[in-house]
C-alpha cells in the first residue's frame, strides 16, 4: 500500500520537492541489494573491533578489573537486550534511518529527530577518536617515520571517505576484509598472552578509601558505575547495523541475522580482550595505555604482529563508521530533518555531502587530541540514542501491537525495559566520569533541536520512506 501525493500532504508537513517527489528522490537513491546477512555480520563487527584494541581499558581506572568487568557484564546483557530489540524494529521498519526510522514511527517527528541527533552525534565523533587512537599506533610503529598525527588523520579521513564515495558493495567487501584481518589479530593476542597471563596482575591496583572497595573492587561500588562508560566501548555503534537496511537484499530477514551474528561474535572478542590483557599487563599498567594489547605482551615479536593488525582493527571500525554516519546524516536529510543537499547521492549512489561534511568535522576534532574526551562524547551520544530507541519499540509494542513484525524479540518489552535502564545509568556516566564531553555534547544536541524547532520542522519531504511510513500508520489509524 502507498500513499498518493494528497494524502502524503494530509498527513506529513509539506517541502519543495525539486521538480516532484519523484524528480526528488531520484537524486537520492542508494544501491538495493547489495548485502547479506554475512556482510551485514561483518559490518557490525567492523564498527566495535577497535573498541577491543584499545579505550576500554581506561575503565580500569575508573574501576580496576572487579568494576570494569562487572560493569562489561551489564553493558554486555544491554547490548544483547538492545539488539534483539533493534533486530524486531529493523525487520518491520527497513529503512536506511535505522533507529530513527524507529523512533520516527513511534515518537513523532520530535522524537525521530532527538534520536537521529543523538546516533550522528555517536557517528561523528567516535571515528575522530578512533583517529587518535590511529596516530598513536602509527607512531608507536614508527611507519613513514610520522611523529606528528595530524598527517595520518588527514590521510585516513581522505582515502576511506574516497572509498566509500565508489559504492557500498565495494566498501563493505573491504570492510570485510580489514574486518577479518583485525580477528585474526586478536587470536594471536589470546594466544600469546595466555603464557603472560597471572591472575595476581588483575587486582594489582591498590585499594582506596571508597565505600565498598577491596583488591577486586579498589574504587569501591561506585567504581562500577564509573566505568560503564568505557564497557560500552566493546560494542560501541553495533546498533548501526540497520543503517544498511535499503542496501540489503531482504532486509526483512538479514538484518535481524546480521546484527544477532555480530553480537555473539563480540561477545568472545569482549571476554578475550579484558581478562587476558589486564592478567597479562596488569590492571595498573593498562589503564593508562593507549595500545593495552601490545603492551600486555612480554613476546616482541607477537607484540608486533599485533602491533600492526591492531592498526586494522582500528582501521576497520574508523571505516565502517563513516558509513554509519553518512547513512544516517543521508536520511535526515532525505526527510528534511536537516538540509536537503546533504543527502543528494552520486553516479555509484554513494551520498557525497554526506560522507564529506562529518568527515570535516571530525578531522578538526582530531586536532584536540583529547582521544578520551573524544571516546566520552560518542558514548554520551550512543547511551543518549539506546534511551529513545528502546523507547520507540516498548511503544510500538503497546501502541501498534498489530504492525507486521517478520521478527519478535524474546522477551518483549520485558527485554527492552531492562535495556531501557540500563542506557539511563550509562547517560548519568557520562557525567561522573568526564562533565565536559557530557556537557558539550549537550549543547550540540540542543542547536540540532533548536534548528528543528525554528525551522526544518516545517519543511520536511512528505515523500521521503520515513515520513511515509508514519503517513501510512496515521492514515491507517484514522481507517480503523
Amino acid at each position: 500500500m502507498t500513499l498518493s501525493d494528497a494524502e502524503r500532504s494530509a498527513h506529513t508537513p509539506a517541502a519543495s520537492t525539486e521538480g516532484g517527489a519523484d524528480a526528488y528522490l531520484e537524486k537520492r537513491q542508494l544501491r538495493k541489494g547489495s548485502a547479506g546477512w554475512v556482510l551485514l555480520a561483518g559490518l557490525g563487527v567492523s564498527y566495535v573491533v577497535s573498541g577491543d584494541y584499545s579505550g576500554w581499558n581506561f575503565g580500569l581506572a575508573e574501576g580496576g578489573f572487579g568494576g570494569l568487568a562487572i560493569a562489561s557484564v551489564v553493558v554486555a546483557g544491554m547490548y544483547l537486550a538492545v539488539v534483539l530489540g533493534m533486530a524486531e524494529l529493523s525487520s518491520a521498519l527497513p529503512a536506511a534511518g535505522g533507529g530513527y526510522t524507529f523512533a520516527r514511527r513511534a515518537l513523532g517527528p520530535w522524537g525521530g529527530f532527538a534520536t537521529g541527533t543523538a546516533i550522528l552525534i555517536e557517528y561523528a565523533i567516535a571515528p575522530a577518536a578512533i583517529a587518535t587512537f590511529i596516530g598513536a599506533y602509527v607512531e608507536s610503529l614508527g611507519l613513514f617515520g610520522i611523529t606528528d598525527g595530524w598527517w595520518v588523520y588527514l590521510a585516513v579521513y581522505a582515502l576511506f571517505i574516497g572509498v566509500h564515495l565508489a559504492g557500498v558493495g565495494e566498501a563493505l567487501k573491504v570492510m570485510f576484509v580489514i574486518t577479518s584481518i583485525a580477528l585474526l589479530g586478536l587470536v594471536v593476542f589470546a594466544i600469546a598472552a595466555i603464557g603472560d597471563f597471572d591472575v595476581s596482575n588483575l587486582t594489582d591496583i591498590a585499594p582506596t578509601d571508597a565505600a565498598g572497595a577491596s583488591d577486586l573492587l579498589p574504587f569501591g561500588v561506585m567504581g562500577i558505575w564509573a566505568a560503564l562508560p568505557f564497557a560500552i566501548w566493546f560494542f560501541l555503534a553495533i546498533e548501526g547495523v540497520p543503517l544498511a537496511a535499503e542496501e540489503t537484499a531482504e532486509p526483512e530477514k538479514n538484518v535481524p541475522k546480521g546484527i544477532i551474528a555480530a553480537m555473539g561474535v563480540l561477545l568472545v572478542t569482549c571476554v578475550l580482550a579484558l581478562v587476558l590483557a589486564t592478567g597479562a599487563g596488569g590492571a595498573e599498567a593498562m589503564s593508562a595505555s593507549g595500545n593495552p594489547l601490545v603492551e600486555a605482551l612480554s613476546n616482541d615479536t607477537a607484540a608486533k604482529v599485533v602491533n600492526y593488525i591492531g592498526l586494522a582493527g582500528l582501521v576497520a571500525s574508523f571505516f565502517s563508521i563513516i558509513y554509519a554516519y553518512s547513512r544516517q546524516l543521508f536520511a535526515l536529510s532525505r526527510a528534511g530533518y536537516l538540509p536537503t543537499s546533504l543527502s543528494v547521492t552520486n553516479g555509484r549512489k554513494a551520498p557525497v555531502l554526506a560522507l564529506i561534511v562529518p568527515g570535516a568535522i571530525g578531522f578538526a576534532l582530531t586536532f584536540t587530541g583529547e582521544g578520551a574526551l573524544l571516546l566520552n562524547m560518542a558514548v554520551f551520544g550512543a547511551a543518549l540514542s539506546y534511551v529513545l530507541i528502546m523507547v520507540s519499540h516498548i511503544v510500538l509494542r503497546v501502541k501498534q501491537p498489530d504492525m507486521p513484525r517478520p521478527y519478535r524479540t524474546p522477551g518483549g518489552i520485558a527485554t527492552t525495559g531492562f535495556a531501557l535502564v540500563v542506557a539511563v545509568l550509562s547517560v548519568i556516566a557520562t557525567f561522573l566520569v568526564d562533565s565536559t564531553a557530557a556537557v558539550w555534547c549537550l549543547v550540540v544536541f540542543a542547536a540540532f533541536m533548536a534548528y528543528f524547532g525554528l525551522y526544518s520542522r516545517h519543511h520536511l519531504v512528505a515523500a521521503s520512506p520515513d515520513e511515509e511510513f508514519a503517513a501510512l500508520a496515521e492514515a491507517e489509524k484514522e481507517l480503523e
